[in-house]
């Protein structure tokens, strides 16, 4: 271990001692700039301790239809309350619960309207779609040591769902479950489309391939943005011919090519000069991830681009979302877990890839960019 390191580790443990001792907390409390400090991190202990409890209260406001109740506000509790079919006391409960989380506010007594975040839940379906999916997650993680002492192969809530991951691996599934995958991705997908969108340019693609594109919601919105591409969607067979039909419908039968296929098995088609995977490579552990990019790499000439968008670990501002919450969704979802831009390069390079880069976003935790050379 180099002395730096030792000094790391040392100045962690000394800074945990310290942070432990009624002593110092006590002392903390007094000093007025260390007193906010001290009171930052009560508050934050706090928030780890409350935070099921804050998603319940959103699962309850998206479950319920209050936001599109408080759409039509300022409204009366009792009126509320009506429309939820609760008592009123319940609902005073449900809206004072969400008013410190900016869900609800009452500018006035008994005048309820959207909070700041209210109003953009609901005015976002897709941030919505995810919160009712995460029921799921939630009954995973009752008992999170359990789910972490399992097999991780055995069936969960989310793997249940998650049919389609082993629809990839040969494993047989039906229509509805592929199409349930896809509409929740569609319901979500804007999001990365959005910062990838504000974070790189296509001027100078001609051709986009989107691998594992679902029913095609990333490739609609580039598409949108940018007239002048020509899209492929590659996927599972029932997949990609949806996909392909939806995304004529939108953006015109000439500029779409659906290619049938499983991406770990099958050649990926040729003749585009960038190839995205959007949120796929973290749902995969590290072989089949491997894999996948050597894959991809194969049918590649020199020079096409590989645009790999996702959320991933250890990007400043997003640590929480990148490793707190996707490490233990992913390990319920019972494969692939996130990974660093680091890590992402280093599989590139290993698949074949010549060079590439990470690419910052203006909101990391809904993706980042990594973009590999042929």
């Amino acid at each position: 271990m180099s002395r730096w390191a030792a000094f790391k580790l040392g100045y962690v443990a000394r800074r945990n001692r310290v942070f432990a001792s009624p002593k110092f907390q006590h002392w903390a409390a007094r000093l007025p700039l260390i007193r906010w400090i001290a009171r930052a991190r009560a508050n934050g202990a706090f928030d780890l301790l409350a935070g099921f409890t804050y998603s319940q209260v959103l699962r309850a406001y998206v479950e319920g239809g209050l936001f599109d109740v408080l759409k039509d506000g300022p409204l009366g509790a009792g009126v509320i309350a009506g429309r939820m079919g609760l008592s009123e006391e319940a609902a005073l409960t449900l809206l004072r619960a969400g008013r410190p989380l900016m869900l609800a506010e009452e500018p006035v007594p008994d005048h309820w309207m959207l909070g700041e975040q209210g109003a953009v839940f609901a005015s976002n379906p897709g941030v919505q779609a995810m919160v009712r999916h995460h029921r799921l997650l939630y009954a995973d993680l009752a008992d999170p040591l359990a789910l972490l002492r399992a097999d991780r192969a055995a069936p969960t809530a989310l793997s249940r769902f998650w049919t389609y991951a082993g629809a990839l691996q040969g494993v047989s599934t039906r229509g509805e479950d592929t199409a349930e995958y896809s509409q929740l991705m569609a319901a979500s997908q804007h999001f990365v489309a959005d910062e990838v969108l504000a974070s790189m340019t296509f001027r100078d693609v001609k051709r986009l391939l989107d691998v594992g594109g679902g029913h095609g919601a990333f490739l609609r919105h580039i598409g949108t943005a940018w007239p002048h591409l020509a899209l492929g969607l590659f996927d599972l067979p029932e997949v990609a011919a949806t996909g392909a039909e939806v995304l004529g419908e939108a953006l015109g039968e000439a500029r779409v090519t659906a290619h049938p296929g499983n991406f770990f098995s099958d050649s990926i088609p040729q003749a585009y000069d960038m190839v995205s995977l959007i949120r796929i490579l973290h749902d995969h552990d590290d072989a089949p991830a491997q894999a996948l990019l050597g894959n991809i790499r194969k049918s590649m000439s020199p020079g096409t681009r590989l645009l790999i968008a996702e959320p991933m670990a250890r990007i400043a501002g997003a640590e929480a979302m990148g490793e707190a919450f996707f490490c233990l969704y992913l390990w319920a979802m019972g494969s692939g877990r996130p990974r660093s831009p680091a890590e992402i390069i280093a599989m590139t390079r290993a698949a074949g890839f010549a060079s590439a880069r990470f690419v910052a976003t203006a909101q990391p935790v809904n993706a980042s960019i990594v973009i590999a050379t042929a």
